[in-house]
């Protein structure tokens, strides 16, 4: 089933739902009430209607999950990644000051989904930005893993390492896999 007619059937299927809700209303509600209510299963069902999306186009047995974390600062900054799978280039980021200002404070950025199939594969980050004496830093880092039933879930993470004076790159696996 495409996406689109998938969408058409989930719109009919709320609007069918949606109808005799209305009609067995009470009468003795104020309009606004009503409305209010409306819009609350509404928005009930748009939660619903994202989750089984999620499910059909990123099914837990071939989904892949890529996030990023910076704990750097003195000696890298980021400037852009992109990420290889089996040396087949699938996402590029380049990073506004908002966004790198987000990673430094401890978020966690969703880089990539997907789906791929079971067996061994090969992740590869390249990372580009301005490291030690403001110079142009490009580093990779690869990682193999095997993909099984379970969803892979990796995280790419950026810190700056004082013994040596560098930033370090790593990917660590949230998942077993």
């Amino acid at each position: 089933m495409t996406y689109p007619v998938f969408l058409s059937l989930i719109t009919g299927v709320l609007l069918l739902v949606a109808t005799p809700i209305a009609l067995a209303a009470p009468e003795q509600q104020p309009a606004e009430q009503q409305l209010e209510q409306l819009k609350q299963q509404a928005i009930a069902l748009n939660r619903e209607l994202f989750l089984l999306e999620e499910e059909l186009l990123f099914p837990p047995q071939t989904q892949l999950a890529v996030f990023v974390s910076v704990d750097a600062g003195k000696f890298f900054t980021l400037d852009s990644i992109q990420l290889k799978l089996n040396d087949k280039a699938v996402t590029a980021h380049l990073y506004t000051g908002a966004e790198l200002a987000g990673l430094l404070r401890g978020a966690v950025q969703p880089l990539y989904k997907g789906n791929i199939r079971a067996g061994e594969h090969t992740l590869t980050a390249v990372f580009v930005g301005k490291g030690p004496d403001d110079r142009d830093y490009r580093r990779a880092v690869s990682y193999r893993f095997s993909k099984t039933d379970e969803p892979v879930l990796l995280e790419l993470k950026v810190s700056d390492s004082s013994a040596n004076y560098q930033p370090e790159f790593s990917v660590a696996a949230w998942s077993d896999n």
